[in-house]
């Protein structure tokens, strides 16, 4: 009897363990129940090998951190010098906040690594080139920065924490807190926000776009003479 072959084994190929493959998982691993559940333990059950494996792989939980949120960094897009920096800067902060939306875990931890991989590098250094390139100092390219992340990292932990995700969703927390408060007369602009969320509908989301907006338009004004000159009186 001949010995069967790589082509008529039934037996299922072994999936080469590699370092993306790792990371990948773990990224999975925390997008679905969240950040507390990934350990070497759990990741390694994850991909049917032994926890010592991974270590020929990752070094330590901190080296798997890292390569989690690079990853995640590659889900942005990088701003370029070929387009209104104001163009570009909205859309990598539109990216950005729909990368942490898909992976939430990351809220807190993008700016945090001691150890960044390229991609995390990349962005950075293309964040800074377009402000750079568009005319800004390298002090107010700092600040732009600043408070763009700020915004941009505050509204994504503020949107992950409300008790509601659509519209109809939002009507129904209100409508909930108005039978727990009873007696509204005492706060008459909450009801009068209430009402028209109720009659006219407020997507949360929308008011991303408008906020970034705003402030793309005041750092376009401090790149003229007039804002310059008030930045430096001040």
């Amino acid at each position: 009897m001949s010995r069967p072959t790589a082509e008529n084994s039934n037996t299922p190929r072994r999936v080469p363990l590699t370092k993306d493959r790792v990371l990948r998982t773990a990224v999975g691993l925390a997008d679905g129940a969240g950040i507390e559940a990934v350990s070497m333990r759990r990741l390694a059950a994850e991909l049917g090998v032994v926890p010592m494996a991974l270590y020929k792989h990752v070094e330590s939980k901190e080296e798997l951190l890292d390569g989690m949120v690079d990853l995640v960094f590659e889900d942005i897009e990088d701003p370029t010098g070929d387009t209104d920096w104001k163009a570009a800067m909205c859309r990598r902060a539109i990216s950005t906040r729909q990368a942490l939306k898909r992976h939430g875990w990351a809220i807190g931890r993008m700016e945090s690594r001691t150890n960044p991989g390229p991609a995390n590098l990349r962005h950075h250094n293309a964040v800074m080139g377009c402000l750079r390139e568009a005319g800004f100092s390298f002090d107010m390219a700092v600040h732009a920065y600043s408070v763009l992340d700020s915004y941009i990292y505050g509204f994504a932990l503020q949107e992950q924490t409300l008790p509601f995700q659509t519209p109809g969703e939002h009507i129904e927390v209100l409508e909930k807190k108005a039978q727990t408060i009873g007696d509204l007369t005492p706060y008459p602009y909450l009801i009068e926000a209430a009402a028209n969320i109720t009659q006219s509908g407020y997507d949360y989301a929308d008011e991303f776009e408008w906020g970034l907006e705003l402030i793309l338009e005041g750092l376009e004004w401090v790149r003229t003479p007039e804002g310059r000159a008030i930045r430096r009186r001040a």
